[in-house]
Order: structure tokens, then sequence, then C-alpha cells
């Protein structure tokens, strides 16, 4: 039985790409690692919030294992049903939802009864919409370009965003919009419609910016554009960012660094790890991080080309494009040069639901690697 166990294994790391696994797995493992070393330094009061990274890296690879055994155009044929639970937990947020700690804005978590844990039922939805999406553009390819069945599209991809804004978390919001946008990109839309939205864009920020945003989302990103226009209260937190980065120079102070060489900045845990990241292992270890951000969005969109019809070519570049916009923002956010939305890390910034949510988005790719019938690079 022993005998069998490995064998299962071994046939499993063949058929898989494990090489995607294994960058997923690395970066969770030291996630883990600077949460644990925060900790120590007496920036994370709870250990829970120390055990909660590996526990759902854990669960997540066992949910990515299962995911991806399933064949992945079973998925899409099941879309009514995942489509109905993801959205019916997130409109639950509405009359049930509570909001983070000092968050006066967002209201998009869902308490789990009898328990102090709470979830983000968007982080769900963002897979269930990968691949119903997928599915729907699949069915309509042939027609993509006719207005009937394009409007049906942006309905499609405009209510999971509207559900999302009404629950004030814009970044996740923007990263659903994004997904939507280069997955009906990448199925052939035509530039007779993207070249006229392109034309729009600068009027609606007008018109957003007048009537839409508040001023805490203004003065977000007026700390962009030109930051004596707002309170240095506004900014304090990238600048505190932008002093840690530089406080960690070529090599960093080590993950385990003394008290006293560490640089306060809020949520750094979570939104802001990549500022700790940079003062822990320096400008070499952030290269690092991103080589192997940068590998795993490459892998993901490899395995879209190989895909064995469209649908699969689409789901991958749904998680390609959910991956790689949190961390162009995630990014940008700690650099200061992008306003700040709360968008994670994808693998690093510490949450439950971000990263077992992340591992099932990986479980659908690897489904799709698997169910394709061919040999790809590297595998």
């Amino acid at each position: 039985m022993v005998k069998s166990f490995f064998s299962a294994i071994g046939r499993y790391i063949r058929d898989t790409d494990w090489m995607l696994m294994v960058c997923c797995i690395s970066l969770s493992g030291f996630s883990t690692l600077l949460i644990y070393s925060l900790y120590k330094n007496g920036e994370i009061g709870r250990l829970n919030t120390v055990l909660v990274q590996p526990a759902m890296m854990l669960c997540g690879i066992a949910a990515a294992v299962v995911l991806s055994k399933i064949d992945y155009h079973t998925m899409a044929r099941m879309w009514k049903w995942h489509s109905a639970l993801c959205y019916g937990l997130a409109l639950l947020v509405f009359p049930f939802g509570v909001q983070r700690v000092d968050w006066v804005d967002d209201k998009a978590w869902l308490p789990i009864p009898f328990t102090s844990i709470s979830f983000q039922p968007s982080e769900l939805l963002k897979i269930s919409f990968i691949i119903s999406f997928a599915y729907h553009l699949s069915t309509v390819r042939e027609k993509l370009n006719h207005p009937k069945q394009l409007l049906a599209l942006c309905i499609h991809g405009a209510i999971p965003c509207a559900i999302i804004h009404l629950q004030g978390d814009d970044g996740t919001a923007l990263v659903m919009a994004v997904i939507f946008a280069s997955m009906l990109f990448a199925a052939g839309l035509s530039w007779k419609y993207i070249v006229p939205v392109l034309a729009v864009i600068p009027p609606a920020a007008l018109v957003a910016w007048n009537f839409l945003l508040d001023d805490d989302k203004k003065s977000r990103i007026l700390a962009i554009i030109n930051p004596e226009m707002v309170s240095e209260a506004i900014t304090w937190q990238q600048d505190r960012g932008l002093i840690a980065i530089g406080n960690g120079g070529l090599w960093g102070n080590g993950i385990f660094m003394e008290t006293g060489q560490f640089r306060y900045v809020p949520e750094v845990y979570n939104d802001f790890i990549f500022t700790y990241i940079g003062e822990t292992v320096g400008f070499i270890g952030c290269i690092a991080v991103l080589a192997v951000l940068a590998f795993i969005c490459i892998r993901i969109l490899y395995n879209g080309l190989h895909a064995c019809d469209e649908m699969g070519k689409y789901i991958c570049v749904g998680v390609f494009a959910l991956i790689g916009i949190q961390i162009i923002i995630n990014i940008g956010m700690c650099l200061k040069l992008l306003p700040v939305i709360g968008v994670t890390l994808p693998f690093l910034s510490a949450g439950g639901t971000s990263t077992g949510t992340l591992y099932l988005a990986i479980g659908v790719v690897l489904s799709v690697h698997m169910h394709s019938g061919k040999d790809l690079l590297f595998g």
C-alpha cells in the first residue's frame, strides 16, 4: 500500500506542472517565515495570524491537487452551481458582512458562525467568474463581436464588479474588471470596440472624479499626483514603506533583524509585505521575489497557449490577469507609484482567504495542463 501511495505521488508529479506548484509553495513558505519574524518582533500580536498562513497553504495545496484532477470542462458545465454559491455568499455580505478593524469603507467580510473567523466571498467569486466567463466566451466565440452577444458578455462582467464595488472593495472590483477585460481581449474583441472604449476613458475619469469618488479616494490619488495637496497623514503609510525598503539596502538587514532596526509600516504583514521584503532581504531579495512571481505568470500563460481548446486558454488568461494585476497594483502601492486601494501581493501577503483562493486558481490552471493531452515545456 505504501509503495502504491508513493507511486501515485510520482505519477501525479510527472503529469502536473510541478514547476508552477513549487514556485507557489516557495513563496507561501517565504511568506510564513516573514510573518513569523514580524510576530517575533512584536509587530503581530496574535500567533493565530502566523498559523493561518501555513494552514491555508496546506489546505490550498490539497484543494489545488483535487481540482487539477477534475476536468476543467466539468467545472465549466457546473457553472450554474458554483456561480449560485459564490454570488449567494457575496450577497450575504450586505446584511451580515463585517468590516476589518480600522477600515471604514470596506464591508466585504462574512463571519463564519460560531467562530471568530471571517472570509471574503469576493475572492471565491473571482475563481467562479473566470470559469463561467471562459465557458461563456467559448460558446459565443464565432459571434463574439456581434452587439447582442457582446452586450451579454459585458453584463456578465459588470454584475460581479458592481456587487464588489457596492461592498466598498474597489481594489477587488478593479481586479475583477481587469480579469474581464483581459479574457475578452484574448477571445478576439474587435478594435472597433476597443478604440472607442479607450477614447471614453478620460471623460469617464473626469465624471468619476467629480461625482463618484469620495474625499478619501481623491486624497489617495492626489497623494501620488501631487503630494503637497494632501496632508502628511495621507502619504504617511507609503512614505514609511519607502523608508523601510531603503533601509534594507542591497542585501537587507536579515529576516530576524533586531527590533530597533525595524521601520514600522501600517499593514506591513498584509498589503505592504513587499516593503518588509525590501527591508529584510534587500534589493536582491526583492528582485528574486519578483522573478519568481514573473515565472508563475509566464508559466500560467504557457499552459494557456498549449491548452487543447479555447476555453482552457481563456481560463489561463483569467488566472494570469488575476495574479498579474495584483502584483502590479501592490508593488505600485508600496513604491508610491499607485494609490493605496487594498490589494494583496499574491502568495506573500497574510490572509487566509487570499492564500486559499489563489491555490484554487492554480488548481484550475493545473486542470488545464493535465487535461490538454500535450507535453509542455519543462513539464
